[in-house]
């Protein structure tokens, strides 16, 4: 018999459906009539298109899926990441690019306090890190540390928080999270200054981080010799991360490379800044709303 004329072979579903066992089908129904009580006690809307009773709509969720879907290279955008010969300093792995719902994700997820996003976020986080550390044994993970500023306002770290979703699941497991870098007394006085680093040019933002982070000596030892993967959550000039590298350096680290959730285009080196869709601000989505319903 011809082969083409033969149906297809019978293939099970790729979705879940319902469980087979009671106590599986009450609890997830009790979970469905959980969400709904709380979606009525304490309304929320998506963060990217206003939906209602999901602070990220499944729609929403699916293309901040799509935009972390492909790990790549980001170096050549971070000017504090390559030497004045044009060589490389620090690769580093983007999850995403910062625009549109990824970049209104992150903005309402450290800015806003939206931990609901942390799963999805973290998720697009792991990606990168897995291309990251393919084909490479022996690494640890190194978050940087929030301003004091920052982590007073926000009250938890975003970098910490995400790594330690992904620590609950299994896509960084086996591979341990060192958590060494400290602020110092120079950053926190520069903390201080207004305004902070949004604005600020390539050489103004490498000036404020500059001596910034520091590993204290009892820590050194854990980093010491073992080769290293720094991780951030955005990506503009790259001085951040290395400074970070260098506080490692010092420590006798080997920094192989950095992982961040996304990656923007810098600041110019004038001083002033031409901002990536969704760095700052009010990200597009927001944008494109808000002129609705002026409208």
């Amino acid at each position: 018999m011809d082969p083409d004329l033969l149906p297809p072979p019978l293939q099970s579903a790729k979705h879940r459906g319902g469980h087979r066992r009671r106590w599986l089908r009450a609890a997830d129904q009790m979970g469905v009539a959980a969400a709904e009580l709380l979606a009525l006690a304490v309304p929320v809307d998506c963060v990217c298109c206003g939906a209602e009773d999901l602070a990220l709509c499944v729609m929403c969720e699916r293309h901040v899926r799509l935009l972390t879907r492909h790990p790549f290279r980001a170096e050549e955008q971070a000017p504090a990441l390559m030497n004045v010969d044009g060589g490389l300093i620090l690769p580093v792995v983007a999850a995403g690019v910062y625009r549109e719902e990824l970049a209104q994700a992150v903005l309402s997820f450290k800015s806003h306090g939206q931990h609901q996003l942390t799963s999805v976020l973290a998720r697009g986080l792991g990606q990168g890190i897995a291309a990251s550390v393919a084909g490479v044994d022996g690494v640890c993970l190194v978050p940087v540390p929030s301003s004091m500023a920052g982590y007073i306002k926000r009250g938890f770290s975003p970098v910490h928080l995400l790594l330690a979703e992904l620590r609950r699941g299994t896509t960084i497991r086996g591979t341990p999270v060192v958590d060494v870098i400290r602020k110092s007394r120079r950053r926190a006085a520069l903390e201080r200054l207004p305004g902070g680093q949004k604005g600020l040019g390539r050489g103004a933002r490498a000036s404020r981080v500059k001596g910034s982070m520091k590993i204290p000596k009892r820590q050194r030892a854990r980093v010491a010799g073992r080769r290293c993967i720094i991780i951030d959550d955005v990506l503009t000039t790259g001085a951040t991360l290395a400074e970070a590298a260098r506080a490692l350096h010092l420590s006798g680290a080997v920094v192989v490379g950095a992982v961040v959730l996304a990656a923007t285009r810098p600041p110019d080196s004038a001083g002033g800044e031409e901002p990536a869709p969704g760095a700052g601000g009010t990200p597009p989505v927001l944008e494109k709303n808000k002129r609705r319903k002026d409208e």
